[in-house]
């Protein structure tokens, strides 16, 4: 019972977040998926309903190397950054999904800031 009231709270936090973030074309929007395992970000157009970039703890070049989850998240938000640059943005807006900004969420983050990502 536990399990389901989380989830459920998650999920109305997710939906009152998703009111007022939407992601356009010249601001798409960085969602971001945290697994107890992996961490996944993607930058979303929503008015055209595509996936501009998508980077998760899953790479080869993250998941080899030994790191604390909140480090390994924080490569994935410099990852998600370079791969959006390709893509042509600069700035985006953040949608953490209902979790709480705070540790892996939070770490990734400031990857993608680091990584050159405005928001």
């Amino acid at each position: 019972m536990a399990i389901k009231k989380k989830l459920d709270r998650r999920t109305r936090i997710k939906y009152r977040v998703r009111k007022s973030v939407r992601g356009t074309a010249d601001k798409p929007r960085l969602s971001v998926f945290r697994s107890n395992k992996a961490i996944y970000a993607q930058v979303i157009d929503d008015l055209a309903g595509k996936t501009l970039a998508a980077a998760s703890s899953h790479a080869k070049d993250i998941g080899e190397k030994k790191m604390t989850k909140t480090e390994v998240a924080r490569e994935v938000g410099k990852v998600i950054a370079e791969r959006a640059k390709e893509a042509g943005v600069e700035t985006i807006v953040f949608d953490r999904n209902g979790y709480l900004y705070h540790g892996r969420v939070k770490s990734l983050a400031e990857g993608a800031r680091e990584g050159g990502l405005k928001f």
